[in-house]
């Protein structure tokens, strides 16, 4: 029996389609799907027990196919859709993430995030069903025990109003992590924007 062994040396998600992929087909078939932020990605393909048949795939919509021996070939998008369209279809969304920015000392939105917060409800909506991880930062003000508290209640008010909106209660999560994970690392009680903020991801 011929089997794959994939492993990503540059993407795991690219390689995870790929797997998804494989088996479709006699014999056996693995295509790399793009990244969906234009990124570049690699899996490398061999055939069970010949460590020598190893081949990388590196470029979109390349195709190992596995049989007696493993052949690379260049596809294109349409011919990928053409085959298989209805697995591309069952694919779940890509997962989502939004960022949203607060005002200091407490868990209101700055105003550009409240208008960025009407686009990420819309684009939401489209995943039916997801589950939502709402997860709140602060910057080094105050202490690190004032900070956990403040960043759960920016996370707890945005997942209020994903609840508000019509997202199952059940299905979201909300964590504080104070000041830890800084996107702009800063010393001690210094006020940064960028640190004070929710991230909402989509899955």
């Amino acid at each position: 029996m011929i089997t794959t062994h994939i492993r990503p040396p540059a993407s795991l998600t690219a390689a995870l389609l790929a797997v998804w992929l494989a088996g479709c087909a006699q014999p056996t078939r693995v295509v790399l799907l793009p990244q969906d932020d234009g990124s570049g990605s690699a899996v490398v393909v061999t055939r069970k027990n010949d460590k020598g048949s190893a081949r990388m795939l590196s470029k979109p919509y390349q195709e190992a196919t596995v049989g007696h021996r493993l052949q690379v070939d260049q596809s294109d998008a349409a011919s990928v859709r053409a085959r298989y369209g209805m697995l591309l279809d069952l694919r779940p969304p890509t997962p989502r993430r939004f960022v949203l920015y607060f005002d200091p000392g407490g868990s209101t939105l700055t105003a550009a995030s409240q208008d960025e917060l009407a686009q990420a409800l819309q684009a939401v909506h489209a995943y039916p069903g997801a589950d939502i991880t709402v997860t709140g930062y602060t910057d080094t003000v105050d202490t690190q025990e004032h900070n956990d508290a403040l960043s759960l209640e920016r996370a707890e008010a945005v997942r209020q109003i994903l609840v508000d909106a019509g997202f199952p209660a059940s299905r979201i999560e909300a964590v504080g992590r104070g000041e830890r994970e800084l996107v702009v690392p800063t010393p001690d009680q210094t006020v940064e924007p960028m640190n004070r903020r929710v991230v909402i991801e989509v899955r």
